[in-house]
């Protein structure tokens, strides 16, 4: 599989794990039938797309930009949808989250380019 292609993958997966957690908040505790349906497949596709990464990346590797682009993806969804403020530290956290991945993609030796 193409480096580009397994990318890809990886950013489906992130996007249809935000998309499931955003159908987490709008399920209301698994109450609303819909979000809850939404949430299960798209954790489910999700998982499937991250599995077939990791034929190519690392899973320590994977799962950093997994979760580093995830929470960011959702604190922008959180910030712009449902009207969640962020303050300064939260604001630099996530900024040194986004950091980290960088730090790993562009000179961790644990990947290949």
């Amino acid at each position: 599989m193409a480096p580009a292609a397994v990318y890809a993958l990886l950013f489906a997966a992130i996007v249809l794990e935000v998309i499931g957690t955003t159908a987490l908040q709008l399920s209301q505790q698994f109450t609303r039938a819909a979000p809850t349906i939404v949430l299960v497949v798209c954790y489910a596709a999700a998982f499937y797309c991250l599995s077939m990464t990791l034929r190519i990346i690392p899973v320590g590797i994977a799962y950093a930009i997994w979760s580093a682009l995830g929470i960011v993806l959702i604190s922008a969804v959180g910030l712009i949808y449902f009207k969640q403020r962020l303050d300064l530290p939260a604001i630099i956290g996530l900024g040194l989250i986004i950091a980290g991945v960088l730090v790993v993609n562009l000179f961790s030796k644990s990947i290949s380019h």
